[in-house]
């Protein structure tokens, strides 16, 4: 049992699959994991439903500020599979940064961040929409220290590419790695925060 009571889980988000456990809504839910989470868990820095990838749950409440809105940004790490092939201007384009419309129809600056196309990531778990891939498309890999609404989906669309797959592998150190769609794993306290580069101090864990 971690000092401070808490505890921490990574999961696999699968596709089609909202980040809580509550809703007014008939969708899949975190509870509908086979899993028993213990009660007071809830989702840091959601995925949107399309969206698949590493999700922290913790029973910490104040890991969203910890991770989120601190001084220092945290890096997270996707693989983006986006429509026709992207061409290297393009992603020089994302990686100094692109006009998208953010929250309130205003014009938004994205900061620089890390883009490059990749090779299809080898041990990539396959969805049934897989047929796409037989399309021409492009792989891409974005590293951000920020995360408006949507915004590697509006990053590659105003390239002019479609994005149809979204995977997020890791927050700065704490990675998904071979953790299956639905998996869970979990995380002692001390190794968690080191992993996400969070300072630990008696006022992190209480």
């Amino acid at each position: 049992m971690n000092e401070s009571g808490h505890r921490y889980f990574i999961i696999n988000k699968p596709f089609d699959m909202v980040s809580q456990f509550i809703s007014p809504d008939k969708v899949r839910l975190l509870g509908d994991m086979d899993f028993d989470f213990p009660e007071g868990t809830h989702a840091i820095g959601r995925l949107d439903s399309h969206s698949e990838g590493l999700l922290i749950l913790t029973t910490n409440k104040k890991v969203t500020n910890l991770l989120f809105k601190g001084e220092v940004p945290h890096k997270r790490t996707y693989l983006v599979m986006v429509k026709h092939v992207v061409s290297p201007e393009s992603v020089e384009l994302l990686r100094n940064g692109i006009n998208i419309i953010v929250k309130g129809g205003e014009g938004y600056i994205t900061t620089p961040c890390e883009a490059a196309i990749v090779e299809k990531p080898s041990g990539l778990f396959h969805r049934p929409q897989a047929l796409r891939e037989q399309l021409p498309h492009t792989w891409l890999e974005i590293t951000l220290t920020e995360g408006k609404f949507h915004q590697i989906r509006k990053m590659v669309m105003a390239i002019g590419h479609r994005c149809l797959r979204l995977i997020r592998t890791s927050i700065e150190d704490l990675e998904l790695g071979d953790l299956p769609p639905g998996g869970v794993r979990e995380i002692e306290e001390r190794r968690f925060f080191e992993l996400l580069k969070i300072r630990t101090s008696e006022n992190i864990t209480a």
